[in-house]
């Protein structure tokens, strides 16, 4: 972590949080909390992690780059 002040802790989160409002969740915003939590829990597992490339990666999946981290590496 960085010193207080720096704003360099929250930039991984905030950028997950601006992906998430500008590419899924609708404009008009969820009819209940339940939708709410189905679709923002199928977005994050589903899409951000296993389906959206990431520049950081190469262009590649979260985890697919874990799963080639661990073939590199030879963690099983």
């Amino acid at each position: 972590m960085s010193r207080r002040g720096n704003c360099w802790d929250n930039s991984p989160m905030e950028r997950l949080f601006r992906s998430l409002k500008t590419e899924w969740v609708p404009e008009t915003g969820y009819s209940s909390l339940l939708v709410a939590k189905m679709d923002i829990g199928r977005y994050l597992m589903d899409y951000y992690n296993r389906q959206r490339p990431h520049r950081a990666n190469g262009g590649i999946s979260p985890l697919a780059a874990e799963e080639k981290l661990k073939t590199v590496s030879g963690i099983s």
